[in-house]
């Protein structure tokens, strides 16, 4: 097992990396107060993992919340269901609230514990990639409205995070290429070393290799870790790690949530940050390129839907959470490695970006092959 933290003063916390965690009771024990726990998973996740992790807390009174599955179920509705279950079972400020599941999960059950008695115990167990190497990291939770994507929630840290690496053994393969979207973006915001790993190790990531999924997910969490602790509640850096987030918020939003993967809609907006930065000149043709290569052997889209106008994610765009003062801003590349977030750029290089053939980009970006 690898331990890593967040250094957030007071409100510092352990990430647990390694395999067959789940079921080691003594782990989680530090952190639950109380002996009241609820374990918030969903129809998934919940006939795999559920009863291997309510056996190893033995001697606390558990409530299991199973919810619906999926990104459509992340709204005001369903999260009304784990207060329902909280308030049945008569938990009170002590109680500790585990999310069992991906982003989703996380970011709901996140939601509760610092809504339910104004503020209770919590902890994440992610058991996607996408999760474990972002969502379930920094403290962002909340839920949809269907104009705007993760529009309403609390920053509220975790007591720790728990990542047992074996949940990947059953992810379905879009799951995991989803994840890998986020994996690729640390390469390319402050990493670049990092994506020629990536490009040395994408075959054994994709084969589900544990050592190799190890290895990504600590030099993710570390670097999400670093980011964190300078800015927790995105005043300033941690804005970089939205970098493909605008636009595919704006995907998501239009083609209605759960249609596209978060990171699936990541990928091809990541695509469209990479364009818009080497139109400024900052980086070159082929350094787009070779990020696009890379997100397309991890099994993604690098081009945004088909059916998007240029009006349709201009309107999206307008409600992101980086709107500020009625200005938009974006995190661009200003090297392979280096990000930053600018409202700095005319509108219409804007417009010119979302005008882009990115079908006929994708096929540009193909490494060429001689006889």
């Amino acid at each position: 097992m690898q331990t890593l933290h967040v250094d957030l003063g007071e409100r510092s916390y352990p990430i647990l990396i390694g395999e067959q965690l789940l079921g080691r009771g003594e782990l989680l024990a530090q952190y639950v107060h109380g002996r009241q726990i609820a374990i918030v998973t969903n129809e998934t996740v919940s006939p795999l993992y559920l009863e291997r992790l309510i056996q190893g807390l033995a001697g606390f009174n558990v409530t299991p919340i199973v919810l619906p599955d999926g990104e459509a179920h992340k709204n005001w509705q369903t999260l009304q269901l784990i207060f329902d279950a909280l308030l049945t079972a008569r938990h009170d400020r002590k109680t500790t609230i585990i999310a069992l599941g991906g982003g989703v999960i996380g970011d709901m059950a996140g939601f509760a514990a610092a809504s339910y008695q104004r503020g209770v115990n919590f902890i994440q167990i992610p058991t996607t990639l996408l999760s474990q190497v972002d969502s379930s990291v920094g403290g962002k939770t909340g839920i949809n409205h269907p104009l705007g994507k993760n529009m309403i929630g609390a920053f509220y840290q975790p007591q720790a995070v728990l990542i047992d690496t074996t949940t990947l053994l059953t992810l379905p393969p879009r799951e995991l290429s989803a994840g890998l979207a986020e994996v690729i973006k640390y390469g390319l915001i402050c990493d670049e070393p990092f994506l020629g790993w990536l490009e040395d190790h994408m075959e054994r990531l994709r084969s589900l290799d544990q050592s190799a999924l190890t290895e990504a997910i600590r030099r993710s969490c570390e670097a999400k870790a670093r980011v964190v602790g300078a800015d927790e509640r995105e005043a300033g850096v941690r804005a970089t790690l939205n970098l493909g987030h605008t636009f595919g918020h704006a995907i998501e939003t239009h083609q209605g949530y759960g249609t596209w993967l978060h990171g699936e809609a990541v990928s091809a907006g990541t695509v469209m940050a990479m364009e818009m930065s080497r139109q400024l000149g900052w980086i070159t043709a082929a350094d787009r390129d070779r990020g696009i290569r890379l997100l397309s052997r991890a099994g993604l889209p690098v081009v945004p839907p088909a059916n998007m106008s240029v009006e349709d994610f201009l309107r999206h765009m307008a409600v992101d959470k980086k709107v500020l003062d009625g200005q938009l801003r974006l995190v661009l590349l200003k090297r392979l490695g280096e990000a930053t977030v600018t409202s700095d750029f005319p509108r219409g290089l804007l417009e010119a970006t979302l005008n882009v053939n990115y079908d006929a980009l994708a096929r540009e970006s193909e490494p060429k092959r001689f006889p």
